[in-house]
């Protein structure tokens, strides 16, 4: 069938990196949006005055070399001003938090570093713990997650001209570290030399080494999660983690992975791709001829039987490598979907694909499936003022970064490390959204079928069990999010699956209060995701189940929610 061209997009795209698709390591570049709610500020209250990390070290970076800003003389501390203001367009108190660069070795003529944000938590369960966020890529940059996903401060798609306090943050829970890796990405500094998750890893376990020591969190347990790209990140790092037998640094316990990369693509995209499209097809809007079309060419490439054969609770076996993929002529599925829907939706998100136009501004200068920036604004991390406040070098920020692990010659992360963890962690949670197009779901549950851990191939009984969510109040209308049943999850031989619904490529961004309550199990705070125990850090959380509001969603709290009244 004889594909039209995409459309030329080029008007839009502003002379930044682009994520793109590069955001799971793909190498084609094409043609990402999110959604919110009208502004409503939430008074924070600060911390406390006391610090809780008090090691000389946590005070300057001159603990491994002297790092100064290109324009100033003077060396970077590593706290963080985070009271009102004092960051740019953020007016409210973040409380303690640490940020700059750390080497990646203890060579004393390293020169590549890592940048890192981190949160202390007042969390009293938190304090024998620390828990990494990574973002994908590769070179993506991990500052996202931090500012639109699960840090403190919140500055979404379209929403107002300034950040607000984000209550799901991540730092509420745990001890919380974003970090800006591999070298190459972001602020981080050196020239990316790793071409394996092997090596990655072992420049992440040297940066890691030096945070520890620098900010006292010696003999900690460790929690690795991410996204995306990440799906290769976070199972290597753990695994080298747990493979140094070093639990005075390195005391690895679970591991979770949102929309992961774990796979070949034939088996995350181009397999799943059909049944996708027709779950959502109201979304697509393609018409029958087209359907039909990639209907045959499933049938042909032998997409649909391999789908219907190997996605069975159990599974029949291991699988075989895939007869065709998207370099067989009449294949390439997936891509070839992604350019068709650009026509019936030019603003669709492959990242969530039930948005629509218009465009929204972006202070990251990505709200979708490609680069936007309207005339006379500016990417926030370029801002020369926030990258002092900060302490990060000044120079040009990325979202993504080209040039980062462009040749990764590690194999599939759901092959073996992730297996071996599952058998040597407490926990490992796998969670992939419903409406993500650059990752289907159902792609990411063949890969599990496909492991072997606990002696067993794959789940042996199909997920059925509800994830519930519990209720809470809405604390403000920039922070409403989901309650009550949530989606799919199930748990086998200490690993779970979360069916995400209603949720994007980025659960913790669409759907934070899902994400909140998975990291409340990850950490062990509660024993299973269809539990209706209330949320462990929230007034006003739990089942929601009374005899006047039935149905175990409870009453809304409508405190924040303006009065309804019908326009016609």
């Amino acid at each position: 069938m004889h594909l039209l061209p995409l459309l030329a997009l080029s008007g839009l795209a502003t002379a930044q990196s682009k994520r793109s698709l590069q955001h799971v390591g793909k190498k084609i570049e094409l043609p990402k949006p999110r959604q919110f709610a009208p502004e409503h500020r939430v008074e924070h209250v600060k911390r406390q005055n006391a610090p809780i990390i008090t090691t000389e070290a946590s005070k300057s970076a001159s603990r491994y070399h002297s790092h100064t800003h290109s324009n100033a003389n003077t060396t970077i501390d590593f706290v963080v001003n985070g009271t009102a203001g004092a960051i740019p367009d953020v007016d409210f108190d973040i409380g303690e938090s640490y940020a700059g660069l750390l080497p990646i070795s203890s060579h004393a003529n390293e020169t590549s570093e890592l940048y890192f944000w981190f949160f202390p938590s007042l969390n009293p369960n938190s304090t024998d713990e620390i828990t990494i966020w990574l973002n994908g890529g590769p070179g993506c940059s991990s500052l996202e997650g931090f500012l639109q996903e699960n840090g403190p401060i919140s500055w979404q798609y379209g929403s107002a001209p300034f950040a607000v306090y984000n209550p799901w943050n991540w730092a509420n829970l745990t001890n919380m570290v974003w970090v800006e890796q591999p070298v190459g990405t972001g602020f981080s500094q050196g020239t990316p030399t790793a071409q394996s998750q092997e090596e990655v890893a072992e420049q992440f376990l040297g940066f890691f080494k030096n945070f520890v020591d620098t900010f006292g969190l010696q003999n900690r347990k460790v929690y690795v999660t991410g996204e995306s790209y990440a799906g290769r990140y976070v199972p290597y790092i753990a695994d080298a983690m747990h493979k140094s037998n070093d639990s005075a640094y390195f005391d690895v316990k679970g591991i979770m992975i949102y929309d992961p990369s774990v796979a070949e693509d034939v088996i995350l995209e181009d397999i799943p791709a059909v049944p996708f499209i027709d779950r959502w097809s109201g979304l697509f809007n393609f018409n029958e001829s087209y359907m039909a079309d990639i209907h045959a060419r499933a049938d042909a490439c032998g997409y649909t039987s391999y789908i219907e054969e190997h996605l069975t609770f159990p599974p029949k076996g291991k699988f075989p490598t895939p007869a065709n993929s998207s370099k067989t002529e009449g294949c390439n599925i997936w891509e070839d979907t992604f350019e068709q829907v650009m026509y019936t939706n030019p603003c669709f998100d492959v990242y969530q694909v039930a948005t629509t136009c218009p465009l929204l501004w972006d202070v990251l200068g990505f709200p979708g499936s490609f680069d936007y920036l309207p005339e006379g604004e500016e990417i926030y991390f370029n801002r020369t003022a926030v990258q002092k406040a900060i302490n990060a070098p000044i120079q040009p920020w990325a979202e993504c970064s080209g040039g980062v692990l462009d040749n990764d010659t590690s194999p599939q992360s759901s092959w073996e490390v992730i297996p071996r963890l599952i058998d040597a962690l407490d926990r490992t949670v796998i969670v992939h959204g419903e409406l993500d197009y650059i990752l289907l779901y159902n792609g990411t549950l063949m890969a599990i079928q496909n492991m072997t851990w606990g002696g067993m191939q794959g789940f042996q009984t199909e997920p059925t069990e509800p994830f519930f969510v519990p209720f809470h109040e809405d604390i403000s209308l920039t922070s409403l999010s989901a309650k009550g049943i949530m989606g799919v999850a199930h748990t086998e031989r200490k690993l779970t699956w979360v069916s995400q619904a209603l949720s994007g490529h980025m659960v913790p961004q669409y759907q934070p209060s899902s994400a909140y309550r998975q990291l409340e199990f990850l950490l062990g705070r509660v024993e299973s995701l269809s539990s209706m125990q209330p949320f462990s850090t929230l007034p006003g959380s739990g089942s929601g189940k009374n005899e006047t509001y039935g149905g175990g969603y409870g009453k809304r709290d409508l405190g924040v929610m303006p009065e309804m009244k019908k326009w016609y």
